[in-house]
């Protein structure tokens, strides 16, 4: 039977293959989950790079005790929300108990309703550790064998078709989670060496068997925010690469212009120390120590008593940049190790009690947050690149051509990051103070935290590729210094650059130059070659 998504089908081959090398390849101990507190680097390493799940024995212990409850629960009749309930506004209606793991099962399916292009790999990769992670701390009432069937499906290389859209944050990511646990039932479709096939025939070819549900387990697999907090962790891991690009294109268009090293001096933040603005300030004297470029002219007092607020206030902007990822991470930090489940199970008394940590608002916040501060940096980026552009301050060539009017040279590389930071204005407006009920007012105010997280995913893409534009321009800068060099640690950006991308001697095709310098940022090449641990 052919896919109703047929563009789905190659959409993630090449992060899947991917995926399945890294992890036949990958030699690390196995990240054990046994109720300690997570990092955000293991869920990258997870996510990423293939590192295998196990539990702990005191993640089984917890979760045994936390079953024994539900089975008592179901033994008795007790009436149980969600256990022995319908869920959101049907929750008053009483399930008989021949009905318990239908109920279960119609959960799960009823539920699959996202629509849109599928997550990419690492984070349903990502979604699934952290489910995993919630499940084990004993607080959720699932059985010990389907959540080791979670961890097998993850280790095992499968990765369920996860649409990226259909969560409104509240009562947890209730789509993507489902979309995640059809697989484990053996419906839905799933990536396996590099195909996308049904979810039974995914588990058949990893010697996996579907799960039949019991009670409580569809919703202890579904009721959580884990899609936003997968996100959440990948944007920070991201973002501080983004942040530190920034600092290494603003440091290479100083010497491009021939701009002042004079503002990041460290007395200059000793008087106002923000955190990010210090050590913005002092990764940019970091990044231009050494330069021969700023040697030339500084102590030549007619040359540029002042430089633009883009050059001369990048430790203020960068800075503050780097609080809300500093907050975002804290945050996620949190979130990572916390329980999201609904009802929550505590069995040292057998309590069964309906709270709201599933709501999002936390996280979609903090990702509004980081959506606006990752903004930034592309908007001040493109005034940096205009600067380059323009010789009235530059003392560059126009646009950085020799040959202006019959070439255009940069003119209208500008104009795109304009158009990348006009969408990112419009992706920075805060998805958090939205709110549209659901489930008959039961539900009646929602987070809307994965919008917030796509949102912020789509920001930091067009940052990368603003900044992508602002080191092709910056190294064009640095060419017409020559013989002047420029540090050792930018000579390392610029030959970077120059092994893959030319000088624009004359007009030529731009834009796989800029794909290739945004594959150099979002590969880590870019950050390595300026801290010197190669390109």
């Amino acid at each position: 039977m052919p896919f109703p998504f047929g563009f789905a089908q190659s959409y993630q081959l090449n992060q899947v293959l991917g995926l399945d090398a890294r992890m036949r390849d990958a030699d690390q101990l196995p990240l054990t989950i046994d109720c300690q507190p997570l990092s955000i680097t293991e869920v990258v390493a997870a996510a990423r790079e293939g590192r295998r799940v196990e539990l702990g024995s005191n993640a089984v212990a917890a979760i045994g005790r936390s079953r024994e409850v539900i089975d008592r629960v179901v033994a008795s009749r007790e009436i149980v929300y969600g256990v022995t309930t319908g869920f959101g506004r049907l929750a008053d209606r009483v399930i008989p108990p021949d009905d318990l793991e239908r109920l279960q099962r119609n959960l799960i399916m009823s539920h699959s309703v996202g629509v849109g292009a599928p997550l990419d790999a690492d984070v349903t990769r990502a979604m699934t550790l952290l489910r995993i992670s919630a499940l084990a701390r004993g607080y959720s009432g699932i059985r010990l064998e389907t959540v080791q069937a979670l961890i097998d499906m993850l280790n095992a290389g499968v990765v369920p078709f996860v649409p990226r859209k259909g969560s409104v944050g509240a009562s947890g990511d209730l789509a993507p989670l489902a979309h995640l646990a059809l697989v484990l039932i053996g419906q839905g479709h799933a990536w396996v060496d590099g195909e996308l096939v049904t979810g039974q025939v995914a588990l058949r070819r990893r010697g996996l068997r579907p799960v039949e549900l019991t009670a409580k387990e569809g919703l202890a697999l579904i009721n959580g925010t884990q899609l936003m907090t997968a996100m959440g962790c990948l944007l920070c891991e991201d973002g501080c690469n983004v942040m530190e690009v920034a600092d290494i294109a603003g440091a290479m268009t100083v010497d491009a212009v021939r701009g002042s090293a004079r503002p990041f001096d460290a007395r200059v933040q000793e008087i106002r120390p923000h955190p990010g603005q210090v050590a913005a300030a002092a990764h940019l004297r970091a990044l231009l120590s050494g330069s021969e470029i700023v040697r030339s002219h500084q102590h030549d007092m007619r040359h540029k008593v002042q430089d633009p607020y883009s050059l001369r206030c990048m430790p203020q902007v960068h800075g503050a940049s780097r609080a809300t990822l500093s907050h975002c991470r804290d945050v996620m930090e949190v979130e990572i190790n916390s329980v999201t489940d609904n009802p929550l199970v505590f069995p040292e008394d057998g309590s069964i009690i309906s709270g709201g940590n599933f709501h999002g608002e936390p996280l979609a916040m903090a990702m509004d947050y980081l959506a606006i501060g990752l903004a930034e940096l592309a908007d001040i980026s493109e005034r940096r690149i205009e600067v380059m552009l323009d010789p009235s301050f530059s003392e560059l060539p126009p646009f950085l051509t020799m040959h202006g009017g019959v070439e255009s040279g940069f003119m209208v590389s500008q104009y795109t990051a304009a158009a990348l930071i006009s969408e990112n204005r419009v992706l920075a407006h805060p998805a958090s103070v939205d709110s549209v009920p659901t489930s008959a007012n039961q539900e009646d105010h929602v987070s809307m935290g994965v919008t917030s997280a796509l949102k912020a995913e789509q920001i930091l893409r067009n940052v990368e590729s603003v900044l992508a534009i602002e080191l092709l321009a910056a190294a064009e800068g640095i060419d017409f210094r020559r013989p002047l060099r420029t540090s050792p640690a930018l000579e390392a950006v610029h030959a970077l650059i120059r092994s893959k991308v030319p000088h624009v001697a004359e007009d030529r095709v731009l834009y796989p130059d800029i794909e290739i310098v945004t594959e150099m940022i979002r590969t880590r090449q870019i950050a390595r070659a300026a801290a010197g641990t190669g390109g």
